[in-house]
């Protein structure tokens, strides 16, 4: 298998993909290079709308006008219209109301996750809480991922429940649990049917790429959903 498909109960009309390394190897700047390489896998309604990742808490509608637009999220109510995002330790996030009538894919890391993209997708969503469906796809894990005081205030200081995702390693250090941070995140808005986080990707070198693991050198997954 070439991919994953996410273990949620999302309606029949939600197609939902990541990749896994053997199946896709993100290296090029070009949209039409990263689209024939997926098209080999799967059965594309349209092009992706690819969206330029930069940890931010940017959402923008998936339209072809913003194509490689600066954002870390889109989402769409249009059938056929493809979010994708591209990770390689961060979080991939899946979003999707029950009536399969909205989607979205938003690209979670430390940063972002502090910065409020979860906040932002939801609000653009415009969807009740208990309507929506999560599914935390493949990051680094909680026994891989060691971060300083920076990443700890940023969100200690936000919310303190926040402490329970740190475990201390070193003096100012902690190993930070992502799904568990963005599970924070997505119950303070009311949400509570989440899915996944059963990956490592810094562990799963035979799955999975590794930012950290492989010291940069890497490609990315792509993880990308529509409404068929």
């Amino acid at each position: 298998m070439n991919y994953i498909i996410p273990n949620w109960p999302a309606p029949s009309s939600i197609r939902a993909y990541t990749t896994l390394r053997t199946g896709f190897d993100e290296r090029s700047e070009k949209p039409e290079i990263k689209n024939k390489a997926l098209s080999g896998l799967f059965s594309l309604p349209s092009a992706p709308i690819w969206i330029k990742q930069v940890h931010s808490n940017t959402v923008i509608e998936a339209i072809p006008a913003h194509l490689a637009h600066i954002a870390d999220a889109s989402f769409t109510d249009t059938p056929n219209r493809i979010c994708v995002i591209l990770t390689a330790d961060c979080l991939p996030i899946f979003v999707c109301n029950k009536q399969g009538t909205q989607v979205a894919a938003i690209h979670a890391g430390w940063r972002g996750l502090a910065a409020g993209i979860i906040e932002n997708t939801i609000k653009q969503m415009q969807q009740p809480s208990d309507e929506l469906l999560i599914w935390l796809g493949p990051a680094i894990g909680p026994s891989r991922f060691e971060v300083g005081l920076d990443v700890y205030q940023a969100f200690t200081q936000h919310d303190t429940h926040a402490e329970q995702a740190f475990t201390p390693c070193a003096p100012n250090k902690w190993l930070a649990n992502l799904y568990q941070l963005a599970a924070l995140r997505l119950k303070s808005l009311g949400i509570t049917q989440i899915y996944g986080g059963d990956f490592c990707t810094y562990s799963q070198p035979e799955m999975f790429f590794s930012y950290r693991r492989d010291k940069g050198d890497t490609g990315r997954m792509a993880s990308l959903i529509w409404i068929a």
